[in-house]
């Protein structure tokens, strides 16, 4: 009884707030609270120079960015949110752990050598779009950066028939932040995310820093 209850509750709610927004005329101050998910195509940047280009690797998030408008058109607004994120990278950077400490080499005869982290996100816009009270199809530009939190990372790759993993290795920074910047018309825009730190602290390879960083770029869905 309880969980039909509940479930009722939650569609007066939904139903409630459409019945809201068609209510709003043009003028009317309103925001663009949303739910996003987004999928990219994800490469490593400043790899050390010993170590040859990534192989295929992606990217996928998903969370709810509130809206709080700046103007009374709703034209210009800051949104603030929180999300998930999942990376996988197909790499050519063999990373181990022995006794708690990372240990970096060259990835020599290893038949695959993939990385996968799990990250909390926490988007921060600037947003500039040409929409109204009662247009949901408009032109957008949100431009701002997002924090991440990685709570599991996993480093596996297969040397002479044998695996290896090692789960949340001791020189992967948790903490990370980057630039985003999203365009488009409607629900489906082009999105890019060009992290600004390393995802390694204090790493070296043959005495040469590892200052590895991710790009990615592919579409993002905002969905109302």
């Amino acid at each position: 009884m309880n969980k039909i209850f509940s479930f009722l509750l939650f569609l007066f709610a939904v139903s409630n707030s459409f019945a809201q927004k068609d209510s709003l005329q043009i003028g009317d101050r309103y925001a663009e609270d949303q739910i996003y998910a987004s999928i990219s195509y994800a490469q490593f940047n400043q790899q050390p120079s010993i170590i040859s280009k990534s192989g295929f690797s992606f990217g996928v998030s998903t969370g709810f960015i509130k809206d709080i408008i700046l103007n009374k058109q709703g034209s210009i607004s800051f949104a603030i949110g929180v999300g998930y994120g999942y990376d996988y990278f197909n790499h050519n950077l063999k990373v181990e752990e022995i006794n708690n400490s990372t240990v970096f080499s060259e990835s020599l005869n290893l038949n695959s050598n993939v990385f996968t982290s799990h990250n909390l996100e926490f988007p921060i816009e600037f947003r500039w779009r040409t929409s109204t009270a009662i247009k949901y199809d408009f032109w957008r530009i949100y431009t701002g950066v997002k924090f991440l939190y990685n709570f599991s990372n996993k480093f596996r790759f297969e040397e002479n028939g044998t695996q290896f993993s090692y789960h949340n290795v001791s020189a992967y920074n948790n903490f990370q932040y980057g630039l985003t910047f999203s365009a488009g018309y409607g629900v489906i825009n082009l999105h890019v995310f060009y992290n600004l730190t390393p995802i390694f602290k204090n790493a070296t390879i043959n005495t040469e820093s590892i200052d590895t960083s991710v790009l990615k770029f592919g579409l993002i869905f905002y969905i109302l």
